[in-house]
């Protein structure tokens, strides 16, 4: 590292705290740089919000009678949505700052903008998203780069974090036996024969020889928790990376060394490992942890828009890379790991790290780290920040409405009211050859851009001459040119389409779900711009735009059989070829487009930013109806998609990619609907799969995976199987004097029985074999077997008839 001081470092922000002081608050930015870590300190800010200039005086004197001293107060050139100047009240101590408004309270004097933190107020004032250029004085410590009272503007720094994969391994009574430590990027399967590099296992016990995995052997755990500070501190990572690393394994080794009376100083300062948890939720909290940011595997997928049926480390790592945990059940694990440390250590050593490995392999995978980096640098959030699509919006608005001369309404401000959903069209069911699909670019996003839906311009919208403005829905009206949410998301679409071009992955996705949300944003009570004017402006023209193109595909001479959001099927009735449907496919899309431009503009005297795009050709399609009706069914569809690679089966809403129906359902439905498309006879596969079925040869593909998503003492009245499978699991689990392993929520894998359902640890009756001919293979034949003349029932009753 070298020591002579740069004139400005830009830098990636890692962490932010305030900390109160005499003079004020003092912000603390860490950076990741390419000169290395850099504490920036700015001090004497101060905590604001902001009132009616006519409610001021009213305010001073009750303030004055509770002997309270503001700080300062000034005049500003803003005003509310409600058209009333402000002021600004500003304190150097949060305790002031909430005695305040406490006062105000009591006697309904509104005041805005106290819940926006000083540090998100300091950079989105200044356009600081993520990456920031840093000016001043700029001296070595030692151990990072220091900047007091800098100059701070808006960077476009590019940075590769130095990362760590911690995973913890413990007794059950939580003591600690070894700690693996995945870095440098190997991203490499632990194999036996080969050391992986850039790994070590830092683990108690007394040391033994082993050649494929590095063991730093320690005496007790007040040893292991110093080995690990030492490592740490001389690693020096910008980011620890985990699965649950903050609330499990950061907590834990923050306990643990509470036990020992020692603070784990692991911060780029030297400072300690904090943990602060919630009152309300004790399971949860925080960590604090200066100048490292630690980013936990399950919150960035979530971010990132990943889904998965089980967000366990080995759920995921089987469905991302087929590879998993090294002690694979789930079945008294902390037993079995207890086992291992007192009867085979080494072994414990290989599971500890093989962890550290699979998350680094998904954290690379799924890009998880230029996501989050790329989401920090589009909306300015923190990059371990969980969800906050709303903070995102706010962070983007805020500093362009204050500019406008407006300040953010409240929540509440405006009544809550439902808003209407996205467009589904009522189905025509059948088996159809050659369905098109045709698909709204960001239908959403492109109605906000093309009818300027704004927050801010819907209040300057309703003061226009009504011809200057643009009506949308539930009497809103919106300013042709005084709004921002447009222009940001302008710059959105243009630098998605610039991240496409570059084939930047984890930027073009994080500017779509960015732009995706701005809709659900505005739809949320939990918003302070939520207003049921702008969002149903975006559905119900949404609606409109459906139905039009409905209308117009069908004066082109062709059949819509359904539609959805912002996608709408058409039937091809006389399309004889793959070729035929691509080239028609092509000309509606030009169509649609031409028809949408010239609509806006003669009629709304408006750009259009609304795109259709030829998206997906069926060769075969099926559309069921709904069970027990002749309607058609919503959002339940399979076809066999052409691709340049060749033909695909895709299920939308069906068993296949419904969590709760079993591998055999799945497995029966995919080769029935593939035999169907190709006109062969299914009779056999039924009967043949009822037959293996009953003979117990599909006993390994009847299993439910259901996930407990309250603790069981929660369910009172309405009782579902795989809760009556917890409970009796864990009556045995306490007469064997095992651990309780589903009150407090989970995923458990249970059969039905003769005699109910039973979790499969403890499967001890017959299996019910008529249940999933019943539940399981019944409702996915009989959706498709009337269109073919046939009947399931008829169908099994006549192959008993030949015994």
């Amino acid at each position: 590292m070298s020591e002579q001081a740069p004139r400005f470092i830009e830098g990636l922000i890692l962490s932010r705290q305030q900390l109160e002081t005499s003079q004020g608050v003092e912000l603390i930015l860490w950076l990741a740089s390419d000169y290395g870590p850099c504490k920036v300190v700015i001090p004497a800010q101060r905590y604001v919000f902001l009132l009616p200039q006519q409610d001021l005086q009213q305010a001073q004197t009750l303030w004055a009678e509770q002997q309270l001293a503001v700080q300062d107060i000034r005049f500003l050139a803003l005003k509310s949505f409600k058209q009333q100047p402000v002021a600004a009240v500003y304190s150097f101590t949060q305790k002031v700052f909430r005695a305040l408004q406490l006062v105000l309270d009591a006697v309904n004097i509104p005041y805005f903008e106290a819940d926006i933190k000083i540090s998100d107020r300091y950079l989105m004032e200044r356009f600081i998203y993520g990456c920031v250029s840093v000016s001043g004085e700029i001296v070595w410590t030692g151990q990072h780069w220091l900047c007091h009272s800098p100059k701070l503007q808006a960077g476009k720094y590019s940075p590769r974090l130095k990362l760590v994969s911690l995973d913890v391994e413990c007794s059950p009574q939580r003591e600690l036996y070894s700690i693996g430590l995945s870095y440098g990027n190997a991203y490499s399967k632990l194999a036996t024969g080969s050391v992986v590099p850039y790994s070590i296992v830092l683990m108690i016990g007394g040391a033994r020889p082993v050649d494929d995995i590095n063991i730093h052997w320690v005496e007790d755990e007040k040893s292991l928790l110093l080995s690990l500070q030492s490592w740490l501190n001389q690693y020096d990572p910008d980011a620890i990376i985990g699965w649950a690393v903050a609330n499990f394994d950061l907590r834990l080794l923050f306990e643990r060394a509470k036990v020992h009376d020692l603070q784990l100083r692991i911060g780029r300062d030297g400072s300690a490992l904090r943990w602060l948890g919630h009152s309300d939720d004790p399971q949860q909290g925080s960590v604090i942890l200066n100048g490292r940011v630690v980013l936990d595997g399950i919150d960035q997928l979530k971010n990132a828009g990943w889904q998965f049926e089980s967000f366990s480390l080995e759920f995921v790592s089987q469905s991302m890379l087929a590879d998993g945990k090294l002690i694979s059940t789930d079945h008294n694990k902390g037993l079995a790991i207890q086992r291992q440390f007192e009867q085979d250590p080494i072994s414990l050593a290989r599971y500890n790290l093989q962890d550290c490995l699979l998350v680094e392999r998904i954290f690379a995978k799924a890009q998880l780290v230029d996501y989050a980096t790329q989401r920090a640098r589009l909306t300015g959030l923190a990059l371990d920040r969980r969800g906050a699509s709303v903070a995102a919006f706010t962070n983007l608005y805020l500093p362009l409405l204050h500019r406008s001369g407006y300040i953010a309404p409240n929540i509440g401000d405006v009544e809550a009211q439902h808003s209407p959903g996205g467009f589904v069209m009522d189905s025509r069911p059948g088996l159809y050859s050659w369905v098109l699909v045709l698909d709204f670019k960001s239908l959403y996003p492109s109605i906000m851009r093309t009818f300027k839906i704004d927050p801010m311009g819907l209040i300057e919208g309703l003061h226009d001459a009504q011809a200057d403005s643009i009506p949308g829905f539930r009497g809103a009206r919106f300013s042709r040119s005084k709004h921002h949410l447009p222009g940001i998301l302008d710059k959105l679409s243009a630098a998605r389409e610039l991240a496409k071009s570059e084939n930047n992955q984890p930027f073009q996705h994080a500017i779509k779900i960015i732009m995706n949300s701005m809709y659900g944003v505005l739809g949320s009570q939990g918003c302070r711009f939520h207003d049921t004017r702008l969002a149903s402006s975006i559905t119900l023209r949404s609606h409109q735009i459906m139905k039009e193109t409905r209308t117009v595909i069908e004066q082109l001479g062709e059949q819509v059989i359904y539609g959805d959001t912002d996608s709408t099927f058409i039937w091809l009735q006389k399309c004889e070829s793959a070729s035929n449907a691509q080239i028609r496919g092509e000309e509606l899309e030009k169509q649609i487009n031409e028809y949408w431009v010239s609509k806006l503009r003669d009629e709304l005297q408006l750009d259009c930013f609304l795109e259709i795009e030829f998206e997906t050709c069926f060769r075969q399609f099926f559309m069921p109806t709904l069970r027990g009706s002749e309607m058609g069914s919503k959002k339940r569809y399979v076809g066999l998609k052409q691709t340049p690679e060749g033909e695909e089966i895709l299920f939308k809403g069906l068993e296949t990619v419904r969590s709760d129906w079993t591998e055999m359902a799945q497995e029966f439905q995919k080769s029935l609907y593939l035999k169907v498309f190709a006109g062969e006879p299914i009779d056999s596969l039924v009967i043949n799969t009822v037959n293996k079925l009953n003979a117990g040869e599909l006993d390994s593909k009847l299993v439910y995976y259901k996930r407990l998503r309250r603790p069981l003492a929660a369910y009172l009245k309405n009782v579902p199987p795989q809760v009556r499978a917890a409970r009796l699991a864990d009556q045995k689990n306490a007469r064997l004097g095992r651990p309780l392993r589903y009150q407090q929520r989970g995923r458990i894998a249970y059969l039905m029985t003769v005699n109910g359902p039973e979790a499969i640890e403890y499967l001890s009756s017959a299996i019910d074999y008529q249940h999933y001919i019943d539940k399981q293979l019944r409702p996915i034949a009989e959706a498709i077997l009337p269109l073919l003349g046939k009947d399931f029932t008829q169908l099994i009753s006549d192959q008993l008839s030949l015994f």
